[in-house]
């Protein structure tokens, strides 16, 4: 199954490396990844890294502190090696005392409960330094509900062939029909924390690599897989889906 590549921010890997640095081909302009790190090379998928390490791609979603949708951006780093050493990903101490509290819970329920509470505490418009603007005008059929991975993001009522405009500047990470549930799907990355997805479109007008601006056409909307006429939108602040409408002006 290929699943589009996870975002991994460099910096919060940096350091991580100990030991001398392992030689990688630097024909794609970057340099060297330290040991237990992999270079994302153009083209990338994380299921595909996965089945190339002998790693199962949950294990390396859970190293680098990765949610869906799985974006991975070319040059950036991508942990391959457990953080300690073993087999299995460390558990910090903060876990550990959620995870004693709540008894026989998943660890790995509660570590994304924790991300999740920790990256809406305080992500608004202001704190993220950017500009928003809705994608589209129309009512809000579905709404955000922090935990639940059926609704990380809202669902716009729209009509199909409507036009779909980048929320903010940034850059198309993902242009294409790779994730499943997402349909035609168009990823942009506003700076190093935050992105945004727009699913469920007819058509895609934006390229990988293409910088956009605020309320630039990306694509065309589509239907859901029921036929009915949206737009499934999502804003992430590293890696973790928040509520857009905090975001976005009050207006659309």
């Amino acid at each position: 199954m290929r699943v589009p590549i996870t975002l991994v921010s460099a910096a919060l890997l940096a350091g991580c490396g100990a030991g001398g640095l392992a030689p990688v081909d630097s024909r794609d302009g970057y340099g060297p990844a330290p040991p237990g790190y992999y270079r994302i090379r153009s083209g990338d998928t994380l299921s595909e890294i996965a089945e190339r390490k002998r790693v199962r791609l949950r294990t390396l979603a859970v190293w680098n502190d990765l949610a869906p949708p799985y974006v991975i951006i070319a040059g950036d780093l991508l942990r391959v090696e457990p953080p300690d050493g073993r087999s299995r990903p460390a558990r910090s101490a903060s876990r550990r005392t959620a995870s004693r509290s709540a008894g026989a819970r998943d660890s790995r329920v509660v570590k994304t409960s924790a991300r999740t509470s920790a990256a809406v505490a305080g992500a608004s418009a202001a704190s993220s330094g950017i500009s928003w603007t809705w994608p589209v005008k129309g009512p809000i059929r579905q709404d955000f509900r922090d935990g639940d991975r059926t609704r990380q993001g809202v669902r716009i009522g729209v009509a199909e062939g409507t036009p779909v405009v980048a929320a903010a500047d940034g850059t198309v990470v993902y242009s294409g029909s790779g994730l499943k549930g997402y349909g035609n799907l168009i990823i942009v990355k506003h700076n190093a924390s935050y992105l945004s997805a727009y699913g469920f479109n007819r058509e895609l007008l934006a390229r990988e690599g293409e910088r956009v601006k605020r309320g630039q056409r990306v694509a065309v909307a589509g239907r859901a897989a029921n036929g009915e006429g949206l737009l499934h939108f999502e804003i992430r602040r590293n890696g973790v889906a928040v509520d857009p409408v905090r975001f976005l002006p009050p207006s659309r």
